[in-house]
């Protein structure tokens, strides 16, 4: 089943279109995370296992990172983008339901839920993106920038992601897009060809074999794969939250961008080709960040802080000033996608469903974005005592929670209506 006529061809080409939609899904945080989190889960497992701690490390990592965030999304995508493109609905979350559902009230606190949660989510996402930049810059020159730069951060790259959204998809958020994954993969097989590449290629191989095996008791927490409950809440239960605040306007993204695409296409292409990339991702820095420990002899917590530890661990490499700009500058690019990506649908909610939203409803939420996330670092700045980022984390778990039953119940109806529509298409055909 396609989105849009029978006969049309994808709006954007297979390379175009898996950039957008990795750089709106996942983007600055493999950056953010590439080193510290197999690192941290090597030195501190989850769970005992039969497997090193090294490949567990890289399991739990893919886990986090890899099918349940890309189904998330892709099942957004799908189903919105049938209703979109097939049931000709307008751009909103409710767009799922309406048909089974058509009660206003309960249509619009859908929409008014997710506006509100895509927004903690990007707030979140820019203020922990542009808290690593500030800490990388300050890591490298060795000194504080404090507030000052971090704001300055922020302001920058929300007015990139203005003149991205406002010149619109193809001229602003594909090229940017296109970009980033051009120089990720740069940064990746850099780091690939100077590194153990068999080490590499073998951990990668053991763990996506182990992480395919246990994907299912590790999703329960069953038995032996219970982390506790601590480790649950920090790692992931707050992933759940962060994927499914993302899921609707990464989704509608997806779908947005995935005219002329069929359904299967869209589950295949979200599923597999992003998170097989951050797999490999993992296993290129996960295993080189083992090495270098192992040959340390010791481990003395370099890489144990999220914000700089991507740092420490090129200071290692060749040309690691070079490295350590490039990452900066890939981390500015990246959190410019999602911004740009998130106001575009945010955009598209607020002006009426339109694919097109107005320009003014593009200003008026840049404006807020960038308002609302200065307003967050000022006030973890005027209270140090307090975590405000961390707060906001919390209140994401809150705040996606309706979105975990609200899913289920999209899909069920998703699901009988391609049923009856095929049943019925049958029977006529009889």
């Amino acid at each position: 089943m396609k989105l849009g006529k029978k006969n049309e061809k994808p709006e954007h080409s297979l390379w175009a279109w898996t950039a957008m939609l990795y750089s709106a899904g996942m983007g600055a945080g493999i950056l953010l995370r590439a080193v510290q989190e197999p690192v941290f889960m090597q030195q501190n497992p989850p769970y005992a296992s039969l497997v090193s701690p090294e490949v567990l490390a890289l399991e739990f990592t893919f886990y986090q990172w890899g099918f349940t965030a890309w189904a998330f999304y892709g099942l957004f995508a799908m189903i919105i983008g049938y209703a979109l493109f097939v049931r000709k609905k307008k751009v909103q979350v409710s767009a799922a339901i309406e048909d089974v559902i058509p009660n206003s009230t309960v249509k619009m606190s859908i929409d008014i839920i997710a506006i509100l949660t895509t927004i903690f989510g990007l707030i979140a996402a820019i203020g922990l993106g542009t808290a690593q930049i500030n800490g990388g810059l300050n890591h490298l020159f060795q000194t504080n920038f404090g507030l000052g730069s971090t704001l300055l951060l922020a302001f920058i790259i929300s007015t990139i992601a203005f003149v991205s959204v406002w010149i619109g998809v193809n001229k602003g958020i594909k090229i940017i897009s296109k970009f980033n994954i051009l120089v990720t993969l740069a940064l990746l097989l850099f780091v690939f060809f100077t590194s153990d590449m068999s080490a590499i290629i073998v951990s990668f191989g053991k763990a996506t074999l182990q992480y395919l095996k246990d994907f299912i008791p590790m999703s329960l927490s069953y038995g032996s794969y219970d982390p506790g409950i601590k480790f649950l809440t920090d790692w992931t239960f707050y992933y759940w939250a962060f994927w499914l605040a993302w899921a609707p306007f990464t989704g509608i993204f997806i779908a947005r961008i995935s005219r002329g695409r069929t359904l299967r296409q869209i589950l295949l292409g979200v599923l597999l080709i992003p998170s097989l990339g951050t797999f490999f991702w993992f296993a290129v820095f996960g295993t080189s960040a083992f090495q270098m420990i192992e040959e340390w002899g010791r481990y003395q917590n370099e890489f144990s802080n999220v914000f700089s530890s991507i740092f420490v661990f090129f200071e290692h490499y060749p040309m690691a000033t070079v490295l350590n700009f490039t990452t900066i500058f890939l981390l500015i690019s990246f959190l410019v996608t999602s911004v740009d990506s998130a106001v575009f649908v945010i955009s598209m909610f607020t002006d009426k469903g339109k694919q097109l939203p107005s320009k003014k409803h593009r200003l008026i939420w840049s404006i807020f974005i960038f308002l609302a996330t200065a307003a967050l670092l000022m006030l973890g700045s005027a209270k140090p005592d307090i975590d405000v980022l961390e707060a906001v984390q919390k209140l994401l778990i809150i705040t996606s929670l309706p979105f975990a039953f609200f899913m289920v119940i999209m899909t069920l109806i998703f699901l009988w209506g391609i049923y009856h529509k095929k049943f019925r298409n049958s029977k006529s055909i009889t």
